[in-house]
């Protein structure tokens, strides 16, 4: 949002003050300042002139010779605007001027010379209209005299970052802005100047019916007899440099309005609309907005409509066929205060987010309706006296939003800051924002202005964060807090994650990558991926990103996709929340789920898932003092997963998650080298299992012994369940049996791989020598080979 100092001068006294510091202290305590900009400063030389002569230039159609006096001098001038004419008073840019930074000087056009410049609105940076030149001769002005002294181009202009005014209803407009400013000068804040609508009172009233209860307050007003359609000087330039094309007089006003008090309005023809009915329809409505486009409303979404049809968009958008024209004289003028969370919505369905849907979702004062149309009839006047109010306001207010009172005292103030803070100035700083506040035995009783109680102050901990604020917090004492500081133990299931993470990235060389919770549908379908959704974004905004994912492992490999043609090996992982399914109660059944995959373009299959699964096992180990089954008893149904090299991963006889190899034909699609594996755990079920107590072992002074076997088994014999034959030995003498790789070659016979495993024997008593432990290692292979497993000769 644009906000211009000029305008902020209307109600705050600035003379004096150093604009860009007081900026720079506004950031600190109200906004964040995105940028500030200077206008009209490199416009210069630039003043009223009068066409004395127009002859047509004898070689060009569109070009005309003028004699202009500028107020000292007559000079001449070649000029391509089609409205010139004899007598005009125009802005005109002298020789050795400048317009919007762009040097004027004296130049040869279509072989005259043309010593100066008659300027358009849009090349003074008035508005967008470059049809013809700016004509003068409505304005009472001398000949000469610089159009900075009645049109107001300079100004400074600060962008305010929107989602800083989130919780600010107050802030959307100038007004709100200068009760900010006048707190932080101590300057007083004028008030404004608005038509006293009493005076109305005995004229007619409106047809008005509300029927639904998303609208809080509606109330309008209808003038005729309007004659003025182009909006004065200063209102464009400030419509203009606030980011809003000017219009015409009355949809200039509207906008206005929006900026000067933050409450959106809307002007109806009022011959097309006499009647106002307030509704949410039930069946779909095909409606043509402003912009011209046709539209389907969907129930839910609230309508103005007159006797007959729908004429707007509630707090959204007008209809085409009741807007304001050039010939328009006669208006109805709404100011309403609507449902913040039906507006977005509605604006969020039909992808039409508005200046005035903006102000809408952040819950406005419904209290400055009336006020904001007593400012319209006002300004109206000032510009177009002729303008006549036709009607009484009418006003229909649904709801109140609740009064809010805070009581506390001085000791809460300095308890929370830890500073001393007077009470006077406690006193003054709430009152300049608006605050009625009554000093009692107890402390003080604040009444919280309605435009700060629809969604911003409703506790004691706001009202210190209104005043430390406006304190300034660069003005605070760093010291340190004297504070009872208590151990509090974490959450076991994040204590899992970031032990899985640091062993991860340190003992692994994983990175950790963060994505969006749905699908990239056309990176899935180009990869060849298909993953189930339960859940769709209704509005998304590209349909290739509406499906809720229930497993982040196709993101991972896109991840992969677009990575691994820069790396030999990637190796990532992300832990996220997934929707698995529907509940019983409509409610979506989320899980958090931690994926891990390895991709190279070098190593093999057999690599790659060996090197998973040691990761794997070692968060097993590091976490729950246990090891994971691996078990192949039924496929892992997911088309990204190979169909035999896969397993389910279970502790304590539960399933918490599955490990596999990418299968072939999503991997080609990649790269055909490319050999990787995942893994997904359930976070939410690792957690529910247990921790195994840690036995501590004397450590042995005496070297152990490695002995490797390469064993001639089947292809789908699981390293698992040869580490459990093994081990069902009860060798006391074998302390650990670890997997080393698998080999695989045409040598072999059919349906065989070589697979490795090396057995760890240790004594407490003695140095084991490979005499000492070959009996142990023949009772393994016998035990082995009744299994049809056999050493590799």
């Amino acid at each position: 949002m644009f906000i211009s100092m000029n305008w902020i001068s209307d109600f705050v006294d600035l003379s004096g003050v150093d604009i860009k510091s007081l900026i720079n202290r506004f950031t600190l305590s109200t906004a964040e300042v995105e940028d500030i900009y200077e206008f009209g400063k490199d416009t210069y030389n630039v003043v009223v002139g009068k066409i004395l002569s127009v002859e047509a230039h004898p070689n060009s159609k569109k070009l005309h010779l003028l004699k202009v006096d500028n107020g000292t001098e007559v000079v001449d001038v070649v000029c391509g605007a089609p409205n010139v004419f004899e007598g005009a008073l125009v802005a005109f840019a002298k020789a050795g001027g400048s317009v919007c930074g762009n040097p004027i000087n004296e130049a040869q056009i279509a072989g005259y010379t043309s010593c100066g410049m008659c300027c358009s609105e849009k090349e003074l940076g008035i508005s967008e209209d470059h049809s013809g030149i700016m004509i003068l001769n409505d304005l009472d002005v001398a000949v000469g005299t610089d159009i900075k002294s009645f049109i107001p181009l300079e100004d400074t202009v600060f962008e305010v970052d929107n989602k800083s005014l989130t919780n600010r209803p107050d802030l959307w407009g100038h007004y709100g802005i200068a009760r900010e400013i006048s707190c932080l000068t101590k300057r007083p804040l004028k008030e404004l100047d608005v038509e006293d609508l009493k005076q109305y009172a005995s004229l007619p009233g409106i047809d008005v019916k509300v029927e639904t209860d998303l609208c809080y307050r509606y109330s309008c007003i209808t003038v005729r007899n309007v004659k003025k359609n182009v909006s004065p000087l200063w209102m464009k330039v400030r419509l203009q440099y606030c980011g809003q094309r000017p219009i015409n007089l009355l949809a200039d006003l509207t906008n206005y309005l929006a900026m000067e008090l933050g409450q959106p309005m809307h002007a109806f023809d009022n011959a097309k609309v006499q009647e106002i009915r307030v509704k949410v329809f039930d069946s779909p409505v095909e409606f043509q907005t402003l912009d011209s486009s046709m539209r389907t409303v969907e129930p839910g979404i609230m309508m103005i409509c007159n006797e007959k049809e729908p004429v707007a968009l509630a707090g959204i958008m007008g209809g085409l066929l009741s807007e304001i024209e050039e010939d328009t004289d006669t208006l109805l003028l709404e100011s309403a205060n609507f449902d913040a969370a039906t507006v977005r919505k509605g604006a969020a369905r039909l992808g039409m987010r508005t200046e005035a849907s903006a102000r809408y979702e952040k819950t406005l004062d419904p209290e400055m309706t009336v006020p904001a149309i007593a400012r319209f009839i006002k300004l109206l006047h000032d510009i177009d006296n002729e303008a006549v109010v036709s009607s009484s306001v009418t006003d229909v207010y649904k709801k109140h939003f609740d009064h809010v009172e805070i009581l506390f005292d001085k000791a809460y103030v300095d308890k929370y800051t830890g500073i001393d803070i007077s009470e006077e100035e406690i006193a003054d700083t709430l009152t300049r924002l608006g605050f009625e506040i009554e000093k009692t035995e107890a402390g003080f009783k604040v009444q919280v202005p309605s435009y700060r109680a629809t969604k911003d102050i409703t506790m004691k901990a706001d009202i210190i964060e209104e005043i430390t604020r406006v304190y300034g917090y660069d003005n605070f004492e760093y010291k340190s807090c004297a504070s009872m500081l208590t151990p509090v133990r974490q959450d076991p299931a994040r204590e899992d994650e970031y032990t899985i993470k640091k062993l991860l990235a340190s003992k692994y060389a994983f990175s950790e990558v963060q994505s969006y919770i749905w699908y990239d549908n056309k990176a899935n379908r180009e990869l060849g991926i298909e993953a189930e959704s339960y859940i769709r974004i209704i509005n998304s905004l590209t349909g290739e990103n509406e499906d809720i994912r229930s497993t982040m492992i196709p993101t991972l490999v896109n991840f992969v996709n677009k990575n691994i043609d820069s790396y030999p090996e990637v190796r990532i992982f992300e832990d996220a929340r997934v929707v698995k399914g529907i509940r019983e109660d409509n409610l979506a059944d989320e899980h958090k789920y931690f994926s891990m995959i390895i991709a190279s373009r070098e190593a093999d299959e057999y690599s790659v898932i060996g090197e998973l699964k040691k990761a794997v096992d070692h968060i097993a180990k590091v976490t729950r003092n246990k090891n994971f089954e691996f078990v192949q008893d039924k496929p892992v149904e997911y088309g990204f997963v190979h169909p035999k090299n896969s397993a389910r991963i279970m502790l304590d006889g539960t399933e918490i998650g599955y490990i596999s190899v990418l299968n072939p034909k999503v991997a080609a699609k990649i790269d055909k080298r490319l050999a990787a594996a995942f893994c997904e755990i359930d976070l939410d079920a690792f957690a529910k299992t247990s921790c195994a107590d840690l036995v501590f072992e004397e450590v042995s002074k005496y070297p152990g012994i490695s002995i490797d076997l390469s064993l001639l088994t089947d292809k789908d014999t699981s390293f698992g369940s040869i580490k459990n034959t093994v081990c069902s030995l009860n060798n006391e003498m074998l302390k650990d049996v670890s997997y080393v790789d698998v080999f695989e070659d045409a040598s072999l016979p059919e349906g065989k791989v070589s697979l490795t495993i090396r057995l760890y024997y240790g004594s407490n008593e003695q140095t084991l020598l490979t005499d000492d432990v070959n009996g142990y290692v023949k009772e393994v292979l016998d035990k082995l080979s009744e299994q049809g497993i056999s050493l590799r000769s």
